[in-house]
């Protein structure tokens, strides 16, 4: 349970208007502070919001982690301002009014991680971060077709990708052939999970608090 730890925040999102906002959930840090994560969540088109299990999940392992993190819903969805939109464009402005936020309440190691279409425009984030920029990569159930595999190459920074052994819109073989590319990343296949992580929950969470552990000082000086 969060408790005092958890709290809705409102994110302006300039490119919706003047004073239009995002919903956001904003869990603070379990004991000593070490950074912050934006966390998002798959497509606001088939149910993605900041209450999925797998986002909610993410959240909490951050916390424990040290890391402070917001959660939020896409455009349309929930109490968030305009229309709600698959488009990548569309999802990349929510990402960045989010990441704009944290960057204000948590100093330190920056952790971007997304679910699926999430999975997706976090890694558009990449190329726009200014220094100290982003430290580790977290994607969870990634469809390969939609992630600009071009910035994903070019990070430096430690990355995890986490796809299950029966998930058809993020393949195990199309990410294992992908991650061979990769400088610094690690793919975790998760034994009889799918996209919608039923079954498998408990080892995501496991890997990563695993990837996520030693956060500090170390990380604050890598960039993407």
């Amino acid at each position: 349970m969060s408790g005092a730890n958890e709290r809705l925040v409102t994110i302006a999102c300039e490119s919706l208007g003047p004073g239009a906002a995002l919903e956001g959930l904003f869990l603070r840090a379990f004991g000593q502070r070490q950074g912050g994560a934006v966390i998002a969540p798959p497509h606001p088109l088939y149910g993605g919001s900041m209450e999925n299990a797998v986002v909610s999940e993410l959240a909490f392992v951050c916390a424990r982690a040290g890391l402070d993190s917001v959660r939020f819903n896409w455009r349309g969805v929930g109490a968030s301002a305009g229309t709600p939109s698959g488009d990548l464009k569309h999802a990349a402005q929510d990402y960045a009014a989010a990441l704009s936020l944290l960057r204000d309440t948590a100093p330190g190691a920056l952790v971007l991680c997304g679910y699926s279409f999430g999975a997706a425009a976090t890694v558009t984030q990449l190329s726009k971060l200014a220094d100290p920029g982003a430290t580790r990569l977290l994607l969870v159930a990634p469809p390969p077709q939609l992630v600009d595999l071009e910035r994903l190459r070019a990070f430096r920074g430690q990355t995890l990708l986490v796809t299950g052994q029966h998930d058809r819109i993020a393949p195990v073989a199309s990410w294992q052939r992908i991650a061979e590319e990769l400088s610094a990343a690690k793919l975790v296949v998760l034994p009889k999970a799918d996209h919608f992580f039923s079954t498998g929950l408990a080892g995501l969470a496991r890997e990563s608090a695993v990837f996520l552990q030693g956060l500090g000082a170390a990380d604050q000086g890598e960039s993407g």
